[in-house]
């Protein structure tokens, strides 16, 4: 789709020029070519021939002109930089576009093995999801504590809330923690719009449990913000842990998930 003129402003137009100029002047010039260039890298004309786009309209860019911004444009672009998944992130971020095909959809991102490291370094129940919300690896404690989790055999978070019959006796509250789950979960399917195995977990779930169908029907969407949770543990009895979740740097795909104990005396939130 394209974008009318005047949806990014100025600062973030200069700021995109640059970052086009910084990375053509870094592509090495055309087989046979460097020894007859007074400037390094492509040339503007060479990078949009490669791209498909006129040579006026990639020279008004990187000049930092209102000029209209194509999603399909800017990833030919990309290809013809040939930006790192980072770069090619930052590319769209400047220019307030949805990339058509973002560097991920191909699969997942393999779990680092230092975030693997520091699950089973820590001592509170932690454990690390993946962006279809499966469980990739977790440490001892958590093993324990999600005791009913674990004896499900299930490692979708998702699924196992909705489809386990031992999620509505283990998670006190069990309604508004679904509700809140499937909320957090659609603001995740905003980041990867053309995944398949995100579409059709939806459409599993939906098919088979009324009660996320409902939940999903809303178009609610929050954060994954943390907070007490509450738990019916079969051997321990009632238990309640302050949630923490973070999301590493460079693997938006992950989320390491720690249980802390809830203090003394603190009040539910």
């Amino acid at each position: 789709m394209n974008a009318t003129p005047h949806d990014i402003d100025s600062e973030l137009r200069q700021r995109l020029a640059r970052f086009l100029r910084a990375r053509r002047e870094a592509m090495p010039p055309p087989r046979g070519a460097a020894g007859r260039r007074r400037t390094p890298g492509l040339r503007r004309e060479e990078v949009a021939q490669h791209a498909g786009i006129s040579t006026a309209w990639y020279t008004w860019l990187e000049q930092g002109r209102d000029i209209a911004l194509s999603a399909e444009a800017l990833a030919r672009l990309a290809e013809v930089l040939a930006l790192s998944p980072a770069e090619r992130r930052y590319l769209f971020e400047l220019a307030r576009r949805r990339d058509p095909h973002p560097p991920d959809d191909a699969g997942h991102e393999a779990a680092p093995p230092a975030l693997l490291a520091v699950v089973q370094a820590l001592l509170m129940p932690a454990y690390v999801l993946d962006r279809h919300w499966r469980r990739l690896a977790w440490n001892a404690a958590a093993m324990q504590l999600f005791a009913p989790w674990a004896d499900s055999g299930e490692p979708c978070l998702l699924r196992y809330m909705f489809l386990d019959a031992s999620a509505r006796r283990f998670i006190v509250d069990w309604d508004a923690r679904a509700a809140r789950l499937v909320a957090e979960f659609r603001a995740d399917t905003a980041l990867h719009p053309g995944d398949a195995g995100l579409l059709a977990l939806v459409e599993q779930l939906c098919g088979a449990s009324a009660d996320f169908a409902a939940r999903w029907r809303r178009q609610d969407v929050l954060g994954r913000e943390g907070g007490r949770r509450d738990f019916a543990h079969p051997a321990w009895g009632a238990v309640a842990y302050e949630q923490l979740t973070l999301v590493p740097a460079g693997h938006a795909d992950h989320k390491l998930v720690m249980l802390l104990p809830w203090p003394t005396g603190a009040g539910a939130s």
